[in-house]
């Protein structure tokens, strides 16, 4: 009879429990509504685009460069392609896919997660990069390698937005992570109106790989992934040491690329000063 009170008791509590919590969702959205990460306009759900920014993102999904998967004209014709430039210099990764073409919007996102401290977006950033991943290969081959940040950088921030993004694809993928396997040994200053050689030269040298690297690296495709692919300056730095640890395959992933035709239109953004060792900025709303 002890039992069976209990039980009749316990029964109207967890449906309390359960309406207390709708209850609080409730207050909770009408006091701060979910919000577009690309505008701000109220949405239907977190981590959701209004229709004016979701059409306005490009994904890249067509033909791409073999080696680092800058988008090519879709005129071409079939079969493996590289670019000009992997032609004439193969870079030290095996494809670097993106999962939208960079502009307003995805710039807004990657800054807000950056300097706005709107942590969340890393997960909405993973959802539309795990389709890129799961093209690169195996996913059980896969141990996924954030971009590090100099510890003085990471002691200002707080955060690591390329950690971030990768605990999100591990979520959500089942993908393996590795957060330590790479380090950055050297601070390096803003890349800001540098010209190429010139940021080639700053981050050259600033990344090192863990004591163990080639004992955890052994036979896995290693994926870089970081916010943005502008210059590529960072992810060419990194992708050198990794290749050094002796995977099988090195390969890059992020959320946002800069794409030839921006950077032929006069685009008002500085594509270099957005690599990840930008110098920090103010990052409101």
């Amino acid at each position: 009879m002890a039992t069976g009170e209990a039980e009749e008791k316990g029964a109207p509590t967890g449906a309390l429990l359960r309406g207390l919590r709708a209850t609080v969702r409730v207050v909770v959205d009408y006091a701060l509504p979910p919000r577009c990460p690309g505008c701000g306009v109220i949405v239907g759900e977190d981590r959701q685009f209004c229709l004016t920014c979701w059409s306005s993102l490009e994904f890249l999904d067509g033909p791409s460069c073999t080696g680092c998967s800058v988008p090519l004209p879709a005129a071409l014709p079939g079969g493996p392609i590289a670019c000009g430039a992997c032609l004439a210099s193969s870079p030290p990764f095996e494809g670097a896919p993106a999962a939208v073409a960079y502009g307003p919007v995805a710039r807004t996102v990657a800054l807000r997660l950056k300097y706005g401290r709107r942590t969340g977006h890393a997960r909405l950033m993973a959802q539309l990069m795990a389709r890129q991943l799961a093209a690169l290969g195996d996913a059980g081959a896969i141990l996924l390698v954030p971009v590090p940040l100099h510890r003085w950088r990471l002691w200002s921030r707080g955060f690591n937005q390329a950690a971030l993004m990768v605990d999100e694809l591990g979520r959500l993928t089942g993908v393996q992570h590795d957060h330590h396997l790479l380090l950055r040994t050297r601070a390096t200053p803003s890349l800001r109106g540098k010209g190429r050689k010139e940021r080639e030269r700053i981050v050259g040298g600033a990344f090192a790989l863990a004591s163990d690297a080639k004992v955890r690296a052994a036979g896995r495709h290693l994926v870089l992934v970081d916010d943005v692919h502008a210059s590529g300056a960072t992810l060419r730095a990194a992708a050198r040491a990794l290749k050094r640890s002796g995977a099988a395959r090195v390969s890059a992933l992020t959320w946002a690329r800069v794409v030839p035709e921006a950077l032929m239109t006069g685009n008002i953004f500085d594509f270099a000063s957005l690599d990840s060792d930008m110098t920090d900025q103010v990052m409101t709303g």
